[in-house]
């Protein structure tokens, strides 16, 4: 059996999941979770971890449009480090920029009206953080 990933799009109000696996390649939503309090979420992430078998964890790190880090990319970094503490699961950061836009454009493509993909955002945009990082991921290779 192949390795479970999970994709998490960090927001301060919410966190939108999804799930991939190394046979299937193809990332898929799994709702989202409040994001206070924050022991809450770790324990509830915590718990989705050991219920999924999840292996590695790809959180979205929100980089400027040069690339920069600025301070939401440091609250990613102390939650995924958090993340981390709590799972004992490899976490990595991955550039998130562009992917509530490609999200948007992919709910508006699959026909979801504009008041209901506000509710799928969360999640859509885990759905695209964790399938540019298996899109780009070297076949073969186990996640750091």
């Amino acid at each position: 059996m192949g390795k479970t990933f999970l994709g998490l799009d960090y927001g301060e109000a919410r966190v939108g999941l999804a799930l991939a696996d190394d046979d299937s390649k193809i990332a898929f939503p799994r709702g989202k979770l409040q994001a206070k309090p924050r022991p809450k979420l770790l324990a509830d992430l915590r718990a989705f971890c050991k219920e999924e078998s999840v292996s590695c964890i790809v959180v979205g790190l929100p980089l400027d449009m040069r690339g920069g880090e600025g301070d939401a990319a440091r609250k990613v970094r102390v939650f995924a480090q958090e993340l981390s503490d709590t799972t004992a699961l490899p976490i990595e950061l991955w550039d998130e920029r562009l992917t509530t836009v490609q999200a948007q454009a992919s709910l508006a493509a699959s026909g979801v009206n504009a008041k209901k993909s506000k509710a799928k955002i969360d999640e859509a945009a885990a759905v695209a953080i964790l399938q540019s990082w298996i899109d780009r991921r070297p076949t073969g290779k186990a996640a750091r």
